[in-house]
């Protein structure tokens, strides 16, 4: 499954890299959370956490049927 949410993300950088940001994967667990890390632009955005649940969990759920969740992680 990671592969298949690591070329879903690659479609949804462009979006994300014309305002700035980006997003990089972290981890997929085997029960179907994607842990992800926003930077750049996206990082300190107060609008991150709507670009995290209506931009990329949407998406990443709409093209990779086993995701169930999306996280922001900081490492």
């Amino acid at each position: 499954m990671r592969e298949e949410v690591e070329a879903a993300i690659e479609k949804i950088r462009p979006a994300l890299q014309a305002d700035g940001g980006d997003v990089e994967l972290v981890d997929v667990t085997n029960d179907g959370v994607v842990k992800v890390k926003l930077v750049g632009a996206c990082a300190g955005c107060p609008m991150s956490t709507m670009t995290l649940a209506f931009g990329i969990e949407r998406e990443l759920k709409k093209q990779v049927p086993g995701v169930k969740k999306v996280v922001a992680v900081s490492l």
